[in-house]
């Protein structure tokens, strides 16, 4: 995979403005979390973000120009020790090259994933029924939240509906009860076959891939992967089996008519940002 190598030249006046942005944007998106972690206090929407996906809220704060952009008068700042830089006179940049040749085989893998999940047609009749195959005929749940119809009436929603879900990331929290009815057979290696942009957790995942591709992508790209992946993850559990009202959350009745078509509704949505960010994403590799 070959990076573009055409250069452009930020001036310091402009790119430290740019820096300080995206710095105001990242401590707006982080500070709930922050908070939280100074008092022990969690959340169980908001906080999943950084406990499943194990990056710090410092980490998005990081801003990076992209590769092929050269900030005048960097080289005597912070950013020019940092890994993957490299300095030009006075100037820095990122060091994409030597990046490239170093993760050739997670940037191609990222690429390829991104490229052919984007040319898939979406599917839009999973209705967010991994979050109910997750506690079907379990005692006991991840979540703290209780059961917004209890047990039984939970397990006869996931009896009464196809289970389709495309997502090994998903399907591998499926209780063992739930795995037979899956009608997909998703896994680790089938996954670049398999994934497809209706997903929500498909969508969620772009904020991963962007955060392993480090330097190489914008800021701004980065915290439009974060806020893409925050929106769908209140999606996710508004229309789970939990109750979140307390947290203030409305739910997304899936086991109605009227409510999945809301959530088709929202995740028609979701697909065209997501595939707007994977063609953004995918235009930096190639």
């Amino acid at each position: 995979m070959h990076l573009t190598q055409q250069t452009r030249v930020l001036g310091a006046t402009e790119w430290r403005r740019l820096e300080q942005a995206h710095e105001h944007r990242a401590d707006t998106f982080t500070r709930g979390r922050r908070q939280r972690a100074a008092t022990g206090l969690t959340h169980p929407v908001d906080d999943f973000l950084f406990t499943y996906y194990p990056f710090r809220p410092g980490l998005l704060r990081r801003w990076h120009p992209g590769a092929g952009v050269r900030l005048q008068g960097a080289a005597d700042y912070p950013r020019a020790s940092w890994k993957w830089y490299r300095t030009v006179g006075s100037d820095s940049q990122v060091d994409a090259a030597a990046f490239s040749e170093k993760n050739e085989r997670l940037l191609r893998f990222i690429g390829s994933l991104l490229s052919s999940t984007r040319q898939r047609p979406a599917h839009f009749g999973c209705f967010g029924l991994h979050e109910w195959a997750m506690v079907y005929r379990q005692g006991e749940h991840r979540h703290v939240a209780p059961l917004r119809l209890g047990q039984l009436d939970t397990d006869a929603v996931v009896d009464g509906n196809r289970i389709a879900c495309s997502h090994f990331d998903a399907f591998r929290f499926f209780t063992p009860a739930a795995i037979g009815l899956n009608q997909l057979h998703p896994s680790r290696e089938n996954q670049p076959m398999l994934e497809q942009p209706g997903c929500l957790h498909a969508g969620m995942d772009i904020y991963k891939w962007v955060i392993k591709l480090g330097p190489l992508v914008p800021g701004e790209v980065m915290l439009d992967a974060f806020e893409l992946a925050r929106d769908i993850r209140r999606l996710d559990m508004e229309a789970s089996p939990y109750d979140l009202s307390d947290w203030g959350y409305a739910p997304v009745e899936i086991e109605t008519p009227a409510g999945k078509a809301e959530y088709v509704r929202r995740q028609r949505g979701f697909t065209e940002r997501s595939n707007v960010l994977r063609d953004r994403v995918v235009s930096l590799l190639v």
